[in-house]
This record gives structure tokens, C-alpha cells and sequence, in this order.
């Protein structure tokens, strides 16, 4: 059984490290094969530590998945203003992959987004990501336009699809 856990702790943190490093360098090295797209893997790793706020309560959420005490996934939810959620670095670690980890972080980060009072919740992800857009296209998700609030720059949106649910 899959447990979600909210990040408090310096050992959630330094979990969250990990996985956020794994998940960049895997997109990084995805993003450079597809589509010739190069970045500073460990200045974005070090952003993204820095700017873990965003995810906090009372408007977000970075959630840890465990099976049996193994840290094996997580996902997380910021506020985009106008009662819109985004789910940020939803990331399943590939032996648990197929395991229903991704849809179960998917489903616990939607309720907190209801919880939280947004309406609205949005995503973005690469072009390349098959698996993940049948996950949110089967949890009620639909394409939409790339919205302001999305981090990815307008040059490289076009290996992009980004995804809305009305909640």
C-alpha cells in the first residue's frame, strides 16, 4: 500500500532532493535527445530546492510516496492565483512504476487541491511523456493552451503539452 506523506522534515527534504535530481537529470537527458534542448542540470536542481516555499501549506503541497517505508515517488501543487492549482515534479521512481503510484499521487494531490479551495488545476509536461498524458487524459484532464503562470519558456512550449481539469 502506497502512503502519502507531506514533507516536514530535513530527511523529507533531503528525499525531496533525490527525487527532484533524478527527475531533472532524466527530463534533462530526454530533453537533449528529443528535441536538442540543453540546460544547467545543478543550477535547476538548486533552484528548485530554493523555491520550495511555492509548495508549502496553506495553498501547496509536496507529498512524498512510500511503500514500505521507501521512498518511492512524489508530485506537488502551487498556487497559480484565480483559484487555479498547478501539479509540479510529479515523479514516480521506475521500479514502481505501473504500480498505480503515479495515480494515486495524481488522486491525493487533486483532493488537497479541493481542499485547498482551487477550481481549477493545471499541469504541463513534455512531449515525450506518453505514460504521464494518459494518466491525467484518464483522471479528467483535457489540453489546453500554454497558460502564464507555467515556468517553461515560450521558445521551447511547442514540446509542451499542457492540460487543465475543472474541479
Amino acid at each position: 500500500m502506497t502512503i502519502f506523506h507531506q514533507v516536514e522534515t530535513s530527511s523529507d527534504f533531503e528525499h525531496v532532493r533525490e527525487l527532484f535530481s533524478e527527475y531533472l537529470r532524466w527530463v534533462h537527458k530526454k530533453l537533449n535527445e528529443e528535441y536538442g534542448i540543453d540546460f544547467d542540470l545543478q543550477a535547476k536542481i538548486e533552484a528548485d530546492m530554493g523555491e520550495l516555499d511555492m509548495f508549502s501549506p496553506p495553498k501547496g503541497r509536496l507529498i512524498l510516496a512510500l511503500i514500505d517505508s521507501a521512498v518511492v515517488g512524489m508530485g506537488s501543487l502551487r498556487d497559480n492565483g484565480a483559484d487555479i492549482g498547478e501539479i509540479k515534479r510529479m515523479y514516480v521512481r521506475p521500479a514502481h512504476r505501473g504500480k498505480g503510484v503515479g495515480r494515486g499521487l495524481l488522486e491525493h494531490l487533486t483532493r488537497e487541491a479541493s481542499r485547498i479551495g482551487y477550481r481549477r488545476l493545471r499541469l504541463d509536461s513534455t512531449l515525450f511523456m506518453h505514460e504521464a498524458h494518459a494518466l491525467y487524459r484518464s483522471a479528467g484532464f483535457r489540453e489546453i493552451d500554454a497558460y502564464p503562470e507555467s515556468e517553461i519558456p515560450q521558445e521551447i512550449q511547442e514540446h509542451w503539452i499542457f492540460m487543465e481539469k475543472v474541479l
